[in-house]
């Protein structure tokens, strides 16, 4: 078994709707990213490469690579798992948590966690989802941004790997 941790944090643009774990939740703010800015599933993804040791999701995905410019986050997280397969691992569980004072994250989490679990193809009962505030305290706290943790434990299927 190993575990991984991972941490994102965007800060805030001027736009419509956020998208977090996937899901699109309208807002009066968008993330300022190279991607999509999807702080949950970035989180989730060096958690992975780092359960791995394979480093960040910087070193696959780099912020100054064209193709991946204004990229769903969700294909980067489909081509993680593919990475991980081809090592021979397995994703045994994630729990993450969104770190956010605005928008309000409890009506959409069921549905990040769908489709995280979705991308990913493992059962729902492996993944994790949930979002806290910070009190008004911090640049999440003051509504300057989001931020998102990830813990994930991973099953080495091949011996080889």
């Amino acid at each position: 078994m190993r575990i991984g941790h991972g941490y994102d944090a965007h800060r805030f643009t001027e736009g419509d709707a956020l998208v977090l774990g996937g899901v699109k939740i309208p807002y009066e703010k968008a993330f300022l990213a190279h991607s999509d800015g999807d702080v949950l599933i970035h989180a989730l993804i060096d958690a992975l490469f780092g359960a791995a040791g394979e480093g960040d999701i910087g070193a696959h995905y780099p912020p100054s690579d064209e193709q991946y410019r204004g990229i769903s986050s969700t294909v980067l997280l489909r081509d993680t798992a593919k990475i991980l397969a081809d090592l021979g691992l397995t994703v045994e569980y994630a729990d993450m948590t969104i770190i956010a004072q605005r928008p309000k994250m409890a009506p959409y989490l069921g549905a990040m966690r769908e489709r995280i679990a979705q991308v990913l193809d493992v059962p729902l009962s492996r993944i994790n989802v949930k979002a806290t505030t910070e009190e008004k305290m911090g640049f999440t706290g003051r509504g300057e941004g989001i931020a998102a943790h990830a813990v994930c434990l991973l099953n080495e299927t091949d011996q080889n790997g």
